[in-house]
């Protein structure tokens, strides 16, 4: 379930408000005297364009040398449809490489259906350009379009490489750039850059059988796109065979805007029922010759990840049982002789599976991270298995791997050292000295990075509870600024700007679990022209499920501000069961989803009510997604506090999800108990009082 895009999106910089766990109902309201809000914030508006939150451009990276900085940004008249830039760091200057109306011929792009459902996996709302990659000199890049791909030299246009009737996905450079690679009608192909020669590197796919592609779950639920990885010296490919047999052809229903219905015929592994069965081969690129690699005796398993190690001889697997409590960490021989358990992860919850593996150059060690410790931290091991030691360690949670500068003996990773309200880039030592780590992100916030090169400098996408998303290029050393690629500042010609005056500034606290021992941040909206005396109603509006982390200083216009502009107080608090606490703090839904985090929710309407300007008889609940679904439950469970719910999207019965998701955190349908039914809403709907309003969109591949 990965989350819905305005989730994942960067939430204006307020300083920082930690208020105490007791409720604060002694709070100072302010008189309020005749109130200028400024223009009225409207559900029209705030989805409308130009977007609130400013200008955006997509996808930015450094080129593999440091000396550029690229990224898809849309024409003023047409946003969505993205073109690809470049921002040269030496001479200051930003210009359009390549303009995809100009490729299309003015035509609209038609996607395949196999298309459109990557894009839908990968939350892509845009069209034209959206996604590009480098080629290893830093001298060209490559980027599909319209079915096709180009490949744009720096130095020159653009070049069409595939031109076909048929429509060609997950395009990529190999790495050394020899070849550009993608896959067709569900088998996988190269092309030789130099000569055009094309190669079909795997044959046999039909409706039930593809080679290199990510199956559902993997691109849903596993964060696993693609299904082929080149060898680093290009002689071999790694790939995946997924039979689709075994998993169960269903009718799935839409909508379109006039109202027609449609039906689609889908595969969709529900909870409890067969999956693909996937199978892990090795071509060679010179004589089309696969190699199986053996998976083990099990078949019903998960290949979460696939890695080559730098001398191209071996190559690593992870394996994940459908209880998803284990994972293997496998290495094996490129020619299929010989394989080596290098580690094993064990929990009595589940799994959170990570990118974070690094196969090292120059040592033989590669870097890991691991939650063995009830949070998630790196360690490094030799190539054999043996660890080495801790990287990093204590009571916080490493986000991610970011980068390792073998050279210089520095990892750089983010994560949250000093709280989860903010997300920071730090180093450490590559010897193991978890001491010795140092913060580079001097300013508050939330900040996503991109290191590339020497790593001298860094990219920086950040925001701040009053500052809109920013994207500047700042140096490693001292965190200075060297340029802005997107300043979005607000400023007289913001899209927001006129807004300003009647604009909410969050409050950020917490409040004690349901539990009375554990503290859960919370952040809350008040209505900017307050009166003293008065009660206003209010809202919680929370995401509350796995690996949802809502509680950040970080800008977000959402329709929680339009509440808090029209005199409802909007609190938003990471139940237990959220992400990025740690093993404990996540793990109450183990089998006991609608238990913990809708208790933890209770306590946060109960503290809503507490407050002497909230109408405890005007409270409400809205969520989306996962959201949708504890919306249904707090008003089942606890219909004298929550009297309205607007449930978006919601699970109603876990047995209809799919297996990888659902499975993770509630086992097995025919496990014995009835984790199903305790956790599924309609046994609890007799318990519903209040008013409901239900929304779902007019198609949905994910929740039926």
């Amino acid at each position: 379930m990965r989350l819905p895009l305005y989730l994942k999106s960067s939430l204006l910089v307020i300083p920082l408000v930690i208020v105490g766990c007791s409720p604060r109902s002694e709070r100072e309201v302010p008189l309020a005297k005749s109130v200028d809000l400024g223009p009225e914030l409207t559900m029209e508006r705030l989805l409308g364009s130009p977007s609130l939150s400013g200008p955006t451009v997509r996808s930015v990276t450094m080129s593999p040398d440091g000396e550029r900085v690229t990224f898809l940004r849309g024409k003023a008249d047409r946003k969505a449809q993205l073109d690809l830039w470049e921002y040269n760091i030496a001479a200051g200057e930003s210009r359009l490489l390549v303009d995809s109306d100009e490729l299309l011929g003015g035509e609209a792009e038609v996607l395949s259906e196999e298309e459109k459902a990557r894009r839908e996996r990968q939350r892509i709302r845009n069209s034209g350009i959206v996604s590009y990659s480098w080629n290893e000199a830093g001298t060209a890049l490559l980027f599909p379009l319209g079915g096709d791909a180009f490949i744009k030299p720096l130095d020159g246009p653009a070049k069409r490489v595939i031109e076909t009737e048929a429509f060609e996905t997950d395009v990529k450079f190999s790495p050394k750039s020899s070849y550009v690679s993608f896959i067709r009608e569900r088998d996988l192909y190269a092309i030789e850059v130099a000569t055009g020669q094309e190669i079909r590197l795997t044959s046999g796919a039909n409706d039930e059988i593809a080679h290199g592609v990510a199956e559902f779950v993997a691109q849903e639920e596993m964060d696993r796109d693609t299904g082929y990885w080149w060898s680093p010296d290009e002689s071999r490919v790694a790939f995946t065979r997924i039979d689709e047999s075994p998993v169960r052809l269903v009718d799935r229903y839409g909508t379109t805007k006039e109202g027609t219905l449609t039906t689609h015929k889908q595969r969709y592994p529900e909870a409890g029922s067969d999956n693909v069965i996937v199978t892990l081969g090795v071509v060679e690129v010179a004589s089309q010759e696969t190699v199986w690699i053996d998976l083990g005796e099990d078949q019903d398993i998960y290949l979460a990840r696939v890695n080559w190690l730098p001398d191209s001889s071996r190559l690593s697997f992870q394996r994940l049982p459908r209880d998803q409590q284990s994972l293997d960490l496998v290495s094996a021989a490129a020619d299929g002789d010989g394989q080596q358990l290098l580690l094993r992860e064990k929990t009595d919850v589940w799994i959170n599976l990570h990118s974070d593996l690094r196969f090292l150059k120059k040592t033989g060690r590669f870097i890991w991270s691991s939650e063995r410790s009830g949070y998630r931290h790196l360690y490094l091991y030799d190539n054999d298995g043996t660890e080495v030691g801790a990287l990093t360690r204590g009571d916080w949670v490493v986000s991610k791997l970011e980068y390792v500068d073998e050279e210089a003996g520095k990892v750089y990773f983010t994560g949250f050292k000093e709280g989860t309200l903010e997300r920071h880039l730090y180093t450490v030592s590559l010897q193991p000295d978890p001491s010795s780590i140092d913060r580079v992100t001097n300013r508050p916030g939330w900040h996503s990075v991109k290191l590339e090169g020497d790593a001298s400098n860094y990219l920086d996408t950040y925001s701040v509870a009053d500052v809109p998303l920013q994207i500047a290029l700042r140096t490693v050393a001292d965190d200075s600024l060297v340029t802005y690629i997107n300043e979005n500042a607000m400023n007289d010609t913001h899209p927001y700007h006129p807004y300003l005056k009647g604009h909410a500034a969050p409050e950020f606290g917490q409040i004690l679990a349901a539990d009375g021992v554990t503290k859960l941040d919370y952040r809350l909206l008040l209505p900017p022209a307050m009166k003293k005396g008065e009660k206003y109603p209010a809202v919680l509006a929370p995401y509350g499920g796995p690996h949802g982390h809502s509680v950040r200083n970080s800008f977000q216009l959402s329709q929680n501000q339009m509440f808090a502009r029209n005199g409802f107080v909007v609190l938003i608090v990471d139940n237990r069961g959220s992400y990025n606490r740690g093993v404990a703090f996540e793990s109450g839904i183990k089998n006991a989803m609608g238990t913990v985090e809708v208790e933890d929710q209770i306590e946060a309407a109960r503290f809503l009510r507490n407050l002497e300007y909230v109408d405890g008889d005007r409270v409400g609940f809205h969520g989306w997604s996962y959201g949708g679904y504890m919306t249904l439950m707090m008003l089942a469970k606890a219909p004298e506090i929550i009297k309205v719910g607007v449930s978006g999207a919601p699970v109603t019965d876990w047995r209809l999800y799919d297996t990888t998701y659902t499975e993770r955190y509630l086992g097995h349908p025919d496990a014995p108990g009835d984790v199903y039914e305790n956790s599924g809403v309609f046994k609890y709907l007799d318990g519903v009082k209040g008013k409901l309003l239900l929304i779902h969109g007019m198609a949905d591949d994910n929740v039926f």
